[in-house]
């Protein structure tokens, strides 16, 4: 998690997904932006579940696998 980024966006470092958010991390902005895009580029409902005032977060997203995600996200990084 890079908070106060240029744009929000999602690049994959290594075994890691790292997302880049445009907001400041204050009163749960960024978890708020972070829960509200991936929602909306997954197309599904996304639950941050830990990780509120850390930058590595857990999240659930359902109604898909966890393959399917890592497809999604790392074939947009690519």
């Amino acid at each position: 998690m890079k908070p106060k980024s240029r744009e929000f966006r999602i690049v994959a470092e290594a075994d890691e997904i790292v997302v880049f958010c445009t907001e400041e991390p204050i009163e749960g902005k960024v978890n708020k932006e972070l829960v509200k895009e991936l929602s909306r580029f997954l197309k599904k409902k996304v639950e941050l579940i830990s990780g509120f005032k850390s930058k590595q977060k857990h999240l659930m997203i359902r109604g898909i696998s966890k393959s399917e995600v890592e497809a999604v996200l790392f074939h947009r990084t690519a």
